[in-house]
């Protein structure tokens, strides 16, 4: 199941790019994109595109946080990092101090 997640949030991630990028810059950064010449066309698919986008993002929210909740519940089961590094302290070979 995490699997599949995982492929479905990449693939949404390339969507997500790829839409962004198709879209005209509204905001005239550095004069480009900024053209009046088919306003009433290029509004019509703005809109498409926007609400495109917020549908994309939104997946790839929902898929990011299905993501960490199925990977919290197995994280429950093992040791915490700081367990961990306690364990291997214990076994790990002792510096002899030195004798002033």
């Amino acid at each position: 199941m995490e699997n599949i997640l995982l492929i479905i949030n990449i693939i949404l991630a390339f969507i997500l790019v790829g839409v962004i990028l198709l879209q005209r810059s509204e905001g005239g950064a550095l004069g480009l994109g900024v053209s009046q010449d088919n306003f009433t066309s290029t509004r019509s698919v703005g809109n498409f595109l926007t609400k495109f986008t917020s549908i994309i993002a939104t997946l790839f929210i929902i898929t990011s946080i299905a993501l960490v909740s199925i990977s919290r519940d197995e994280l429950r089961e093992t040791q915490s990092v700081l367990e961990k590094e306690i364990d291997e302290d214990v076994n790990s070979p002792q510096i002899p101090e030195s004798s002033k």
